[in-house]
């Protein structure tokens, strides 16, 4: 078994109250914070080959509590130190400790330009390029950054992980996240789609099979877990999983053991299990299509991908980050969105997430005849947006009519001027959303 690696192992010490936001982004990067109250004693516990840094708060301590602070930092001289200093220049900002401190960041903090020194001194880089490992789980929407935190946590964790969500949300890039993050990193990552392929070829395509195990099978053929002994599989859409390949399926995570098609000898495996679902597994355990015994040993971690709806702000950076990569890759001349579009895409309810935003920046970049994408070009300006508006509207003109039908008592005449129109138009309104008044009476 491949040794895991210790989710612990770089760590902030805070001296003074870290705001929830700050701890939030941090742990989103990979460090615990642990905050210390400068008039609070405490010891600092290091490990050989942990990353611990000294965070100082200069706001929020006073003079004595300072004098602690400097004490620790007299005994833990290996052990980095920064400052959060005054945004006014006094007596404070000139302490002799902050001259123990590599780096200095006002208060309140930039966490982003804080980052980039922290992930320097964890040998990792700064996650600004679709190239590192969560580059491309790109957002700072607060259900991102707790995604993002749960997914280092899990990590380095060698054990099996249901990834949930919906259609295009990112499942398997946060597969593909987990494996370059743990232990099993320089090893196999293989991923297989369980209901693009026929049931009749599943089990021979996961566990192999052997020399005339069936027509066509001329030579022995390795299935995708022992191509992937001491790495990690990916079961997408785990759901579409057929009952048999379901058992077997079972076995490995049981007894970590295969058995080729046409063979009952078993074969020991070392991998790790990821598996994705956009499909509700538990309704599916009830209905008697997936085995309950297979759902409790795969959803022992759950990491649940947020819809792109619910991840406020974020669709703006992504939408200039799809955009900046495909520049680089394509002579193209778009180079942003008019208003227009922008405030189009923060309105639109994207029902394929981050899937359908990436195709829909690309296609606009590539018929965009300006340097500005338009709503059209995002084939957003028309129909979409406008059904869709016109659905909130229609929806609030009909709460509004049945709100001033039921306070008239559904008298006519007062619910026409309560709403300032005419008696024909309450009519026309009750026809149009199909309200029947003697039914409501």
């Amino acid at each position: 078994m491949v040794a895991a690696l210790d989710p612990s192992k770089r760590c902030v010490i805070w001296f003074g109250k870290p705001g929830e936001r700050d701890k939030t982004l941090l742990a989103a990067d990979g460090w615990q914070v642990r905050s210390v109250l400068p008039h609070q004693s405490a010891d600092i516990g290091m490990r050989g080959g942990d990353t611990v840094v000294g965070l100082v708060d200069f706001c929020a301590s006073s003079d004595s509590e300072l004098e602690r602070i400097s004490q620790f930092a007299a005994e833990h001289r290996h052990m980095p130190l920064f400052a959060l200093t005054p945004s006014i220049d006094g007596e404070r900002a000139r302490h002799p400790l902050l001259a123990s401190c590599q780096h200095q960041f006002p208060h309140p903090p930039d966490l982003k330009a804080l980052l980039r020194e922290l992930q320097a001194l964890g040998g990792e880089k700064y996650a600004d390029t679709p190239d590192d490992v969560l580059g491309t789980l790109l957002g700072e929407s607060e259900v991102m950054l707790c995604m993002r935190a749960t997914l280092r946590k899990f990590a380095p964790v060698d054990l099996p992980v249901l990834i949930t969500g919906e259609t295009g949300t990112g499942k398997e890039v946060a597969a593909h996240a987990l494996h370059r993050l743990s232990a099993r990193r320089n090893q196999p990552f293989q991923a297989i789609n369980c209901g693009a392929i026929a049931s009749t070829l599943l089990q021979s395509e996961l566990f192999g099979h052997e020399r005339g195990a069936f027509t066509g099978a001329t030579s022995r053929r390795l299935g995708l877990f022992e191509t992937a002994h001491t790495g990690t599989v990916f079961l997408d859409e785990i759901g579409d999983l057929p009952l048999d390949a379901q058992t077997s399926l079972l076995r490995v995570l049981q007894e970590g053991t295969i058995e080729r098609v046409g063979s009952n000898q078993p074969i020991p495996v070392d991998v790790r299990i990821l598996a994705a679902t956009h499909v509700d597994l538990e309704r599916a355990v009830e209905q008697g299509t997936f085995r309950r015994d297979l759902y409790y040993r795969l959803n022992v971690l759950r990491l649940s991908m947020p819809p792109l709806r619910r991840r406020e702000g974020d669709i703006e950076l992504l939408a200039r980050r799809f955009l900046q990569d495909f520049r680089k890759r394509h002579p193209i001349r778009a180079r942003g969105y008019s208003s227009q579009a922008r405030e189009a895409m923060e309105r639109f309810s994207w029902p394929g997430n981050v899937r359908e935003l990436l195709n829909r920046v690309q296609r606009a970049a590539i018929t965009a005849e300006g340097e500005l994408i338009t709503c059209a070009d995002l084939e957003l300006g028309g129909s979409d947006v406008s059904a869709e508006l016109g659905h909130v509207r229609g929806v609030a003109e009909r709460e509004t009519l049945l709100a001033c039908l039921r306070q008239s008592r559904f008298n006519i005449s007062a619910c026409a001027r309560l709403m300032k129109v005419s008696r024909v138009t309450i009519y026309r309104l009750c026809r149009k959303h199909q309200l029947e008044l003697e039914a409501l009476r």
